[in-house]
């Protein structure tokens, strides 16, 4: 089953790469279909086969022979792996689904930010708005069979996710006199919150910077420059803690005080 979902994994990943590559330009993700965008010649079917037509192809364009994007396979095969790790977690479920979703949108905010050092709203706001229905219809993603409690839930991880970078936003530009928070990252955030809750929102919120750490010392190192990509550091921040994100609060004992919160005001 797992060699299924990866498969339907990097199928997926097909269009994420045409998702990465149009939303940032504000062209159409359905018109025209796939193509070469050196010498715009339409790709046939077999060209689209993700990972292997790359391979075949030798990493260039069948016509014109330009270079063929290392982007492309990676993010297929990235794509792949993400959905079978959430499905060996969560098993084959709606919240595999919704899950599997979300890493798929993350992995489009993570490209694109990389080059454009933007997050498309229809990735962050859009998945905000799913999260949100999500809930309702799919409550065991809050752990709870009330749909009410899970929409509560939802709109306090959405808030707490989005409020937590928002706050450290304000606080940067105060202490720095310039922006140190872009908004992409704070509506990503609440996107994240609304499916996965305040619990691990918070704790993305506090492991990204630990992950962007050295990275970014090395940027500053050789680049002399503070500005770093934040979207995938917090990407990956949210992965981590959807999927190991409920035994390191065990550890930290956060989830007891969470439940002791849970019954006395929510």
């Amino acid at each position: 089953m797992a060699y299924l979902i990866f498969l339907l994994g990097a199928v997926f990943g097909s269009f994420l790469n045409v998702c990465i590559y149009r939303l940032p330009r504000e062209l159409s993700l359905i018109r025209p279909g796939s193509h070469c965008p050196q010498c715009q010649r339409s790709l046939a079917w077999y060209e689209n086969i993700p990972i292997v037509a790359y391979a075949a192809l030798g990493g260039r364009c069948r016509s014109c022979r330009k270079p063929i994007g290392w982007q492309y396979p990676v993010v297929e095969a990235l794509n792949g792996a993400l959905w079978v790790v959430l499905y060996r977690h969560f098993g084959l479920s709606a919240v595999w689904v919704l899950y599997a979703a979300m890493a798929s949108g993350l992995v489009v905010s993570t490209f694109i930010d990389l080059e454009f050092r933007i997050i498309p709203d229809e990735i962050s706001l859009g998945g905000l708005l799913v999260g949100l229905v999500a809930s309702v219809l799919v409550p065991e993603l809050h752990h709870t069979a009330h749909r009410g409690a899970a929409l509560l839930q939802s709109v306090i991880g959405a808030l707490v996710g989005g409020g937590l970078l928002y706050g450290t936003g304000v606080l940067g530009n105060v202490l720095f006199r310039r922006e140190s928070m872009g908004g992409g990252d704070v509506k990503l955030l609440a996107m994240a919150g609304s499916l996965m809750g305040w619990q691990l929102a918070t704790l993305s919120f506090f492991l990204a910077p630990l992950l962007a750490f050295i990275p970014g010392l090395m940027i500053l190192l050789w680049k002399k420059s503070h500005e770093i990509p934040y979207g995938p550091f917090l990407a990956l921040a949210i992965v981590a803690s959807l999927i190991r994100g409920q035994w390191l609060l065990e550890v930290l004992g956060v989830t007891e005080v969470a439940r002791v919160m849970k019954t006395y005001y929510f």
